[in-house]
């Protein structure tokens, strides 16, 4: 059974969320606070982290920090602050995802699912990943069309294209993936990712300005969806 850390200083959301998860078969521990949440992915280790980032003692981020110290565990983080630098920050500190409040439990659930999904069909890092109807040989660099033929990528495409492939579902920031593929100085040029990701969805997507795969998350970053 899959064990979700629910982290919260509101009691009224802890109890919503541990009877909605429970209700589908999730086992549930909760914290209301930064320090409890550390003591609890210690003392009794969880497949996932529901993170709020106001909390009474420290900030969510610094939560985040504390964990991706020593563990990989996912880590949604469910918050009311939503501007674009927050998000920003939780991202890039180490979180998988990041849900607004107020939010549906629909929306979160079907967040949890994916996550869920990814650990336990062991796709990331996968060498071989499928776009549609194209067919991405990660550890060959390759691309084929559904009639076998090569798609050719540039390097900077395959630098971009992998780290989104090996982290299926994953919401990866702007920021993380300049620094990774351009480097330090680049965090901001945000209109090269712009540009790079047009041109992957037009070999790829087979709806280039409609993309199901090539996702944007407004002011967030990009997912890829297999």
């Amino acid at each position: 059974m899959t064990r979700i850390l629910v982290v919260d200083d509101d009691p009224q959301i802890l109890r919503a969320l541990r009877i909605n998860l429970r209700a589908r078969s999730y086992d549930v521990d909760v914290a209301p606070d930064g320090a409890a949440a550390l003591r609890s992915v210690v003392d009794h280790p969880c497949d996932l982290v529901v993170l709020d980032l106001g909390l009474p003692d420290m900030d969510g981020v610094e939560v985040i920090h504390g964990l991706r110290g020593w563990t990989d565990v996912p880590i949604i983080v469910l918050s009311g602050r939503a501007s674009g630098e927050d998000k920003v920050a939780a991202l890039d500190a180490g979180a998988d995802d990041y849900v607004t409040k107020p939010f549906g439990v629909d929306e979160l659930l079907a967040r949890i699912r994916a996550v869920t999904r990814r650990l336990s069909s062991g796709a990331e890092g996968s060498p071989v990943v499928t776009i549609g109807e194209h067919v991405v040989d990660l550890a060959n660099r390759e691309v084929r069309s559904p009639d076998s033929t090569e798609v050719r990528l540039t390097p900077t495409e395959w630098q971009l294209l992998e780290i989104l492939l090996r982290n299926p579902g994953k919401l990866i920031s702007q920021r993380y993936l300049l620094q990774q593929v351009w480097g330090p100085s680049y965090w901001s040029e945000t209109n090269y990712l712009r540009q790079y990701m047009a041109q992957l969805r037009h070999k790829l997507e087979a709806e280039p300005s409609r993309p199901r795969h090539l996702v944007t998350e407004p002011g967030m970053g990009y997912r890829f969806r297999p």
